[in-house]
């Protein structure tokens, strides 16, 4: 019989990362700081909720583009926190994820030859959908131990091939964000442009000391050009429910919903509803940034006698750790030992760039419990 053999569209993508550790980490028994997901419960209310959507008889399709009370409800936070008002009728969608949400952001406007910058380092997921549909990847690296942006580098790879832009605020991996001089530079530099901004901003809800998110939102020359992607998940611990959503203007939506529905079509509709009626408790989102600060704070106090050295992350739940004073070994390998030797599971950096990199750094989730951190710091104290 006959062998098929595919030709891959995506030949060089392999198992993503957080699959080959977290497996490696399981296989280990090891304490495992490695992907971002929390080790906490979810809040009580909110299964609640749930439950009480599902008992209700809310089980079948949402409407395509996510229920109109949910998309209401998104629809005044943002316009309460960012100063801009989305429709909900025509500019915003409920995703299956953040993930999906870029994904379709991508796979709506991305063609054949079509140039999109990411900076890097950058999670993973955007530059396969790059590349899947025959767009060209132009990686701008961060600049310098606070993963600053480039803007000199901006303007010099923007030409007039350039389709889109991604930027990543909060910063996965770096836990950097972007200011607001910062924004407005971005603004300017893309003024004149027809160049799309796909902005992940999944971890808006944590930012630390005092630092606020610049969303797109908030400026007026990003958001009529800008696409914006965020999750439930990463702000309600609830990273296994696959539940984010995108706001644009409706031109960019439209195009945006023509993939969505025939991609998912419509995502959960029980959650939906229990999520529109959790955050109209505003409190449930805002104080998310001083209860990670705290376990940020809690983590790095308990590491501070280590040979391990950092510079506090300013949002998300991961902090880069720099391993140069312990090992001159590339960050995968170390990465590796840390598993089979000493039980310790976190990722190395150099795989969030296009073309690796040489720096000793590897990432650290700190949205666990204080029985957890207590496990890892106690390992890390003895490499």
């Amino acid at each position: 019989m006959q062998k098929i053999y595919p030709y891959s569209k995506l030949p060089n993508v392999a198992t993503t990362i957080f699959a080959t550790i977290g497996q490696l980490a399981h296989q280990h028994g090891a304490i495992n700081l490695s992907q971002g997901y929390p080790d906490f419960g979810v809040a009580p209310e909110l299964l609640r909720l749930v439950s009480k959507a599902m008992n209700e008889g809310h089980n079948q399709y949402a409407p395509m583009p996510g229920i109109f009370t949910l998309r209401e409800t998104l629809s005044e936070k943002i316009e309460r926190l960012y100063g801009h008002y989305y429709h909900p009728e025509n500019e915003m969608t409920i995703t299956a994820g953040a993930t999906q949400a870029l994904f379709t952001a991508i796979s709506a406007f991305v063609k054949k030859g079509d140039e999109v910058i990411v900076p890097q380092p950058a999670y993973d997921c955007y530059e396969p959908a790059i590349e899947l549909y025959g767009g060209k990847v132009v990686p701008l690296s961060l600049k310098g131990i606070d993963f600053a942006f480039d803007f000199d580098g901006l303007k010099k790879a923007l030409t007039p091939k350039t389709r889109m832009l991604v930027i990543n605020t909060p910063h996965n991996p770096s836990g950097s964000i972007l200011s607001k001089e910062d924004m407005r530079k971005l603004e300017q530099l893309l003024k004149d442009t027809n160049v799309i901004l796909l902005s992940d901003e999944v971890y808006e809800h944590i930012v630390f000391d005092g630092q606020k998110h610049e969303s797109a939102a908030k400026y007026p020359e990003l958001a009529k050009r800008s696409i914006i992607c965020s999750s439930f998940g990463k702000t309600f611990h609830v990273t296994g429910w696959k539940m984010g959503y995108c706001v644009a203007p409706k031109e960019l939506m439209r195009e945006f919903q023509k993939v969505h529905q025939y991609n998912v079509f419509s995502v959960n509709h029980p959650i939906q509803r229990a999520l529109d009626t959790y955050l109209k408790n505003t409190g449930r989102y805002e104080d998310l940034g001083a209860f990670y600060q705290q376990k940020r704070n809690y983590f790095l106090k308990a590491i501070a006698a280590s040979r391990f050295t950092f510079a506090p992350c300013s949002g998300t739940y991961f902090q880069l750790l720099d391993y140069s004073a312990i090992s001159d070994e590339p960050d995968i390998v170390f990465a590796e030992r840390l598993i089979t030797e000493f039980k310790l599971a976190s990722i190395p950096v150099s795989v969030f760039y296009r073309n690796g990199s040489e720096a000793r750094h590897l990432r650290f989730c700190f949205a666990k419990t204080q029985e957890t951190l207590d496990r890892g710091a106690e390992i890390m104290m003895r490499i």
